[in-house]
Order: structure tokens, then sequence, then C-alpha cells
């Protein structure tokens, strides 16, 4: 995962946040201006985490087993980005439960 992937994810996950936070567009009128909706945005955005961890993953593991391709700088790098992707899903996720409980305590 390339560091203009990465700044794309975080695009897509700041989007998300704001969504969360009350965005003023409705669904139907964000579907209609061509963008994803927010569930097919928060799938990929998984998916790309997901990706980035299995390919930090298996670097490792060539690197253990001895792969002369793999040097130890570009595993590093791999599980470092892997790791900083996903705690910025984590984030995302505690965001949207908040933003959900806060929801579900206002008054009708």
């Amino acid at each position: 995962m390339s560091g203009t992937d990465i700044n794309q994810v975080l695009a897509q996950m700041r989007a998300m946040a704001a969504a969360a936070e009350g965005n003023k567009t409705s669904p139907a009128a964000a579907s209609d201006a061509g963008k994803p909706d927010f569930g097919k945005l928060l799938e990929e955005s998984i998916n790309k985490v997901n990706e980035a961890q299995q390919h930090a993953g298996n670097l490792a593991l060539s690197f253990e087993a001895g792969n002369p391709n793999v040097n130890l700088g570009e595993v590093m790098v791999a599980l470092q980005k892997a790791s900083l992707s996903f705690e910025a899903m984590t984030q995302v996720r505690n965001k949207l439960v908040s933003a959900y409980q806060e929801v579900m305590n206002m008054q009708v």
C-alpha cells in the first residue's frame, strides 16, 4: 500500500466521520450525486485495511522464512502502515458508536 493509498483511506474515513457527525445531506441525495453510499464506503475502507494487514503479515512471514527478496526495512514499513490504518479505522469506529449512542439518546 503506497502513501497515496493511505491518504485515500484517510480521506474516506474523514468523509465517513463527517457523515456520522450529522452531515445535512440525505442518503438519497448522496447516491443521486454519483457518490458511493456510506455502507459501501465503509466496506471499502475496511477491506483496504484488511489488505494492508494481510500484505504486512505475508511480508513478515517471507522475511522469517529467509526470502532474500524481502528486507527488514520493507517489512517494518508495511507493518507500521497496517498498524496505523487499523488504528485509524478503530478511531472511526469509536466515533460511529458515539454518534449512534447520541442518536439513540435523542428524545423524539
